[in-house]
């Protein structure tokens, strides 16, 4: 399930791309496909050593490179025998956001996905993503929208306050200025994931950890069959409710050139 819409990001096969708390490693995979060289950083040693996994099994399957940003196949060299593009290099990393292991300037895109609400430093760690951004570089940032995430955390304390949990709910303006603090520039924005809102309002309602309910177990099949298969009976509606119901925030960002 991505959340970053990888059409507004133009990601180019070279691109140097740190996926910042990748976590399980969806946005790190989907760049490695796309022939970028990725660096996936999360504090989870557990995590790391799964992603490390996958992207072995994405190489030796001829998957890494194997399309550009637009979906088809690399037609401008570096294209090995298996099918991917040998540009394309992945590493998982083990890190603090708080102090990034990197020079200023080394990556040409960064993603930080769903983890900035999770940081009492949620500042420290954009401006150590801002640093590490080259001048003229993106940053994506994706966060919980606030009235959906406002609804889950009054349905359940347990949602959020456990080890690792969300420490906050940030509203647009909020997070705008944080990033702007932080000598970014906004590009774009949008909302993602609107079918995933009310799974979790009744994860939230019938207990986060109860997994015998029907409403949320039944729900959550449809969230499979959509993810696994991508019907245009979800697909459409969830394109035309994200506006509204969007569960996640995604904003696009530049970092100045020097010029600029």
């Amino acid at each position: 399930m991505l959340t970053v819409d990888f059409a507004r990001l133009r990601l180019r096969p070279g691109d140097l791309v740190l996926d910042l708390g990748c976590g399980a490693g969806r946005h790190a995979f989907e760049c490695y496909r796309r022939g970028a060289r990725v660096v996936a950083l999360d504090r989870s040693a557990n995590d790391l050593a799964d992603v490390r996994k996958m992207f072995w099994a994405m190489r030796e399957a001829g998957e890494a490179g194997s399309t550009n940003q637009d979906g088809g196949t690399n037609q401008d060299g570096g294209t090995n025998q298996d099918g991917g593009d040998d540009r394309a290099v992945a590493v998982a990393v083990r890190g603090d956001a708080l102090r990034l292991p990197f020079p200023t300037g080394a990556f040409d895109v960064v993603i930080a996905s769903e983890i900035l609400e999770h940081l009492p430093e949620d500042r420290a760690a954009i401006a150590e993503a801002a640093r590490v951004l080259r001048p003229g570089g993106t940053l994506v940032v994706t966060v919980p929208r606030w009235w959906p995430e406002r609804i889950c955390w009054a349905l359940s304390e347990a949602y959020h306050r456990v080890e690792g949990g969300h420490v906050r709910i940030y509203r647009r303006g909020q997070l705008r200025a944080r990033l702007r603090a932080a000598g970014l520039v906004p590009a774009a924005s949008h909302h993602a994931h609107a079918l995933h809102s009310p799974y979790w309002w009744m994860r939230c309602l019938f207990g986060v950890d109860n997994d015998r309910a029907a409403a949320p177990r039944l729900y959550h099949r449809l969230l499979v069959h959509d993810l696994t298969h991508r019907p245009w009976w979800t697909v459409w509606p969830e394109r035309a409710l994200n506006p509204l119901l969007g569960k996640s925030l995604v904003s696009y960002l530049r970092k100045p050139d020097r010029a600029g």
